[in-house]
């Protein structure tokens, strides 16, 4: 988990959602797929798919779920 939120943290520093959406698939596929993904949190898998393509802007509820599956929370830290 922490490798895993050191990557995400890095790629938020680009400050691009498209490229965190890329980064969570990046982490899923190395986590057993999308559709593991999809039975642990209960999200459409056809749906995550779209999400993690950085095509769509997700919900703040689907991002937390992602996380959630990988062990980890969202958080809020000052600069």
């Amino acid at each position: 988990s922490k490798d895993i939120a050191a990557y995400l943290n890095e790629v938020l520093e680009d400050d691009d959602p498209k490229l965190l959406m890329l980064a969570l698939r990046n982490v899923a596929e190395s986590q057993g797929g999308i559709s593991t993904i999809a039975e642990q949190t209960g999200l459409n898998r056809e749906s995550l798919y779209k999400t993690l393509s950085g095509k769509r802007n997700p919900r703040i509820e689907t991002i937390n779920s992602i996380l959630h599956s990988f062990g980890l929370r969202l958080s809020v830290t000052t600069n």
